[in-house]
């Protein structure tokens, strides 16, 4: 898998950076993809919030992302672990498909390793970005060990919907 220049807003290199120093912390996801998030945020190009481009994939987007095998079609929000629900199509950053999605823009393919080979997806269109819709500020993302529970029964929700991916793939 070739690894290409990406866009990160300074608010989400922040918010990203406590979620990884949280997953961490309590050591129950998995490290390769805890490595994988980390490793795009140092080779990210980070922009002023204001200054992203349009098409730029970011925390808290919707996408239409095409199957380059298929052809087929898909919508997907790009969000925290706390929020992921893939009946409602949100996708953590911390799922291996959310991780490959951060900082692409329209036009670039999303690939990401799965059990079957390299899964290929192209950013079709941005439905939503924040930042282009005038949402500089991010609400504030709690990822303090205060409530160790939720974090505990929120990775292992990303758990289950990894599975669904990896069926998928």
């Amino acid at each position: 898998m070739k690894h290409r220049g990406i866009y990160i807003t300074d608010l989400d290199l922040k918010h990203l950076s406590e979620l990884l120093e949280v997953a961490r912390r309590f050591n129950e996801y998995d490290p390769a993809d805890l490595a994988e998030l980390a490793g795009e945020l140092v080779r990210a190009q980070v922009v002023p919030s204001a200054h992203v481009p349009a098409d730029v994939i970011t925390m808290n987007s919707t996408v239409c992302l095409e199957d380059l095998e298929t052809g087929e079609e898909m919508t997907y929000t790009l969000v925290f672990p706390n929020e992921a629900d893939i009946d409602q199509n949100k996708i953590s950053v911390l799922a291996p498909i959310g991780t490959a999605m951060l900082g692409y823009r329209v036009g670039d393919t999303v690939e990401w390793p799965v059990p079957s080979g390299i899964s290929r997806l192209q950013v079709k269109q941005i439905l939503y970005q924040p930042e282009a819709n005038g949402i500089a500020e991010a609400e504030t993302v709690d990822f303090s060990p205060a409530a160790p529970t939720r974090w505990q029964e929120t990775l292992s929700k990303l758990s289950k919907y990894q599975e669904v991916f990896d069926d998928y793939a």
